[in-house]
């Protein structure tokens, strides 16, 4: 996740909606994440501020390896949200944000649930709207 090329301002969201996982390794992936104390800190870090790999690591005191495969496990589980800083330079960055509200997790007789309220995103729907929305990092 954190190499790829999105348009700028684009995010890798789903639906607005909460997401539920009954799945059993879906449910394990994020919270296997949410056990994780560098995935907690990075969803910490995130959660008012849309941050890139680098400013992750620096901000929780991780090696930018760790970082990049912590970010990557969170995103992966749809914690974390990507988007796409635009640099002045023409060479843009993935950044990152909490994806979360909320998770919920229920058992009952027809068996485990996992329930991830999504953060409220602004949805971007051009590519002109998005750079009027984010802003253009000098290098």
């Amino acid at each position: 996740m954190s190499q790829s090329q999105l348009p700028a301002g684009i995010r890798t969201d789903r639906d607005d909606g909460p997401t539920t996982h009954t799945d059993a390794e879906d449910v394990q992936s994020v919270l296997d994440a949410l056990d994780d104390a560098d995935c907690r800190a990075i969803l910490e870090a995130t959660r008012d501020a849309t941050l890139t790999v680098n400013e992750i690591a620096a901000r929780c005191d991780l090696p930018q390896s760790t970082a990049y495969r912590k970010v990557d496990i969170l995103a992966d589980a749809g914690l974390l949200e990507e988007s796409l800083r635009v640099r002045r330079s023409g060479k843009h960055v993935s950044e990152y944000d909490c994806g979360v509200d909320d998770v919920t997790l229920s058992v009952d007789e027809s068996g485990v649930a996992l329930t991830v309220d999504h953060a409220d995103t602004e949805p971007s729907a051009t590519f002109a709207n998005s750079l009027s929305t984010r802003h253009v990092a000098d290098d």
